[in-house]
């Protein structure tokens, strides 16, 4: 799989909380777009490159994660994987075609411990859940957080950490910060089925709403790369989404948009920043994939698959069961 150079400095200081990076707009100053995102963690390298081939080559199986898996499963000697490819750096297609990113690495690490074949396939995150449900996937790894609605239809599994952030025309010429009221009237694009659609655009309107002002005008878009067409054209007034993937977008425009300095600060109601994979509710497959994501946390090749992407510091110490109050 031939692999692109991408750069991502500022993809590890927006998503990962480095003070050091400036907050230009573009790839050609200190990286894809800003700095000091959220609390602390460190930077990732800015040589990150990304991973060159199939990093679950010659990964051994995990015994007692094998020993999970259902007699059908073990027979039929194969698992699917649903994801969007269209999000850089966690998911999305190589100049080649292939399937590349940080949750590609996470699916066939996960098919490698347990001694399995992994099919990929590439669907629209909002029929996602859906397919899930319908059985035509067994599982996702596709940046989904764990809200309420969807932990009633699927059983999830921390195995990262992200955040979300906003993206405006270079310079942020209005002064938005997705924190303040400053929002409060303006139209801003959120990606279809996102959290930042269902929960956190609707939950900053109603401040809006309480301090007397207008609520901020969600405009729904099938993809971040289609939202900052939109930006550019004055059609919208900023882009909320989550931090890497709007980094990495910004930074393949030059110094056309920048970032926020700051993530969005979400209240505890709304739970944290953890990512989790995504099984249908009650899969036979839960605990198997739970003791593979363990054993790969438990490995180097975790640290390898998030520095290879710059985003070393969204690093988690226990594939956990989800829960709605912690992500």
């Amino acid at each position: 799989m031939k692999t692109r150079a991408i750069s991502l400095l500022a993809v590890a200081c927006l998503a990962l909380g480095t003070a050091a990076c400036s907050s230009s707009g573009g790839g050609s100053k200190s990286g894809s777009g800003t700095a000091g995102a959220s609390t602390g963690g460190s930077s990732a390298s800015a040589s990150a490159k990304g991973t060159v081939g199939n990093i679950a080559q010659g990964v051994a199986t995990d015994p007692a994660a094998v020993k999970l898996l259902p007699a059908s499963v073990k027979s039929k000697g194969s698992i699917s994987v649903a994801m969007d490819l269209q999000y850089p750096p966690t998911s999305f297609l190589s100049t080649n075609n292939q399937p590349e990113g940080y949750n590609v690495d996470i699916a066939r690490l996960i098919a490698a411990k347990l001694g399995l074949k992994l099919h990929i396939e590439n669907v629209s995150f909002d029929t996602i859940i859906t397919g899930l449900q319908g059985g035509r996937y067994d599982f996702t790894t596709t940046n989904m957080s764990a809200t309420p609605d969807r932990l009633k239809a699927l059983d999830m599994i921390n195995y990262w950490k992200d955040g979300s952030s906003l993206a405006t025309k270079s310079g942020n010429p209005e002064n938005l910060d997705i924190n303040t009221t400053s929002i409060c009237g303006k139209k801003i694009a959120v990606m279809t089925g996102t959290t930042q659609q269902q929960t956190y655009l609707p939950a900053l309107s109603k401040k809006c709403s309480a301090a007397g002002k207008p609520a901020a005008q969600a405009v729904v878009l099938p993809n971040v790369n289609g939202a900052l067409t939109q930006l550019a054209s004055g059609r919208i007034d900023g882009i909320f989404y989550d931090t890497p993937s709007l980094a990495y977008a910004v930074q393949q425009h030059g110094s056309t948009f920048s970032v926020g300095a700051k993530q969005y600060n979400k209240p505890p109601s709304l739970g944290t920043d953890l990512v989790a994979i995504g099984l249908p509710k009650n899969s036979p497959l839960t605990k198997a994939i739970q003791a593979a994501m363990q054993s790969i946390i438990d490995s180097p090749l975790y640290l390898k698959a998030l520095n290879n992407w710059g985003l070393g510091s969204g690093a988690i110490k226990t594939a956990s069961i989800a829960t709605a109050a912690a992500g």
